[in-house]
């Protein structure tokens, strides 16, 4: 399908997908929208420094200061991937992989998100970045996107697969998925046993489900069933640390280098990025 014709394909979707859309979701992903729309409100979030209650919503951001190795690797994946594609970030959030894939030759960047705030604030940052010719951003269900088959060459996953159910999210990412396509998911990993303990003492930063779908190997496991596994990294074992003992920063990031290299230390990383491929039609057939 030709750029221009999926991106009318697509403002299509956007207009049928408004608020009566969002009301008939079922209950898990409804209460995905009313949580992601309130706590990316940009009055919300000034509300909550007002109130001094900031990092009761926020307060693990500070963590996300440390992780520049798998953050730049995700970068460097969508650079080298996107130019002269079709792109598509799942689960978009504020846009900023998709002006980034847009920037890198991307024919045409779609943002998704179940979210209408995130939606509303995606659109403004392409706006701003000059790049809204060759973006587009939907409010839609990756579970059920109704983008056309096989009509997306590029895709990446940030810290959304947690969010939804796999069972329907993954064949319906084989089935937009172009022959000779490619998945880029950077996920937190379930393993941990310290990292799972802050999540518990820190439930009003997340959804039901969201606490109850941290992803694991087995995870990964099931996806090959619908895809052929590329790499898998394991990142930040202690890095994150840093944003504890900043004076500490650089040699928990050296420790990193060493540590996801060790069989089984590597599963106490905090994150793993890990690569979905497009199977042949031969491979496809028999995966069920």
């Amino acid at each position: 399908m030709k750029a221009v014709n999926l991106r009318e394909h697509l403002e299509e979707i956007d207009n049928f997908n408004n608020k009566d859309w969002a009301l008939t979701l079922e209950d898990r992903k409804m209460k995905e929208v009313e949580f992601h729309n309130r706590t990316r409100n940009p009055d919300f979030i000034q509300e909550k420094k007002n109130l001094d209650s900031y990092d009761k919503f926020y307060g693990n951001r500070k963590y996300y200061s440390t992780v520049q190795g798998s953050s730049k690797h995700l970068e460097n994946w969508i650079i080298n991937n996107v130019k002269d594609k079709i792109y598509l970030d799942c689960g978009c959030g504020n846009g900023s992989k998709v002006i980034l894939a847009a920037k890198s030759g991307a024919k045409l960047a779609i943002g998704l998100d179940i979210s209408s705030q995130q939606i509303e604030n995606a659109k403004k940052l392409a706006i701003e970045q000059g790049v809204e010719k060759n973006t587009c951003f939907i409010q839609s269900d990756i579970e059920n996107s109704k983008l056309p088959t096989h009509s997306v060459d590029t895709i990446t996953c940030c810290g959304m697969l947690h969010h939804i159910d796999i069972t329907y999210a993954f064949p319906e990412l084989r089935r937009i998925l172009a022959p000779k396509g490619k998945i880029f998911a950077i996920e937190a990993l379930e393993y941990n046993p310290f990292i799972k303990l802050y999540r518990k003492l820190t439930p009003e930063m997340r959804t039901d489900w969201e606490k109850s779908h941290i992803l694991s190997l087995k995870d990964v496991k099931f996806a090959s069933r619908f895809f052929n596994i590329g790499e898998v990294r394991y990142w930040h074992v202690v890095g994150y640390l840093g944003a504890l003992i900043k004076p500490l920063r650089p040699v928990f990031s050296m420790l990193d280098v060493l540590l996801t290299k060790i069989p089984f230390v590597k599963y106490m990383a905090w994150i793993f990025t890990f690569e979905l491929l497009s199977k042949d039609d031969s491979d496809t057939s028999n995966s069920n």
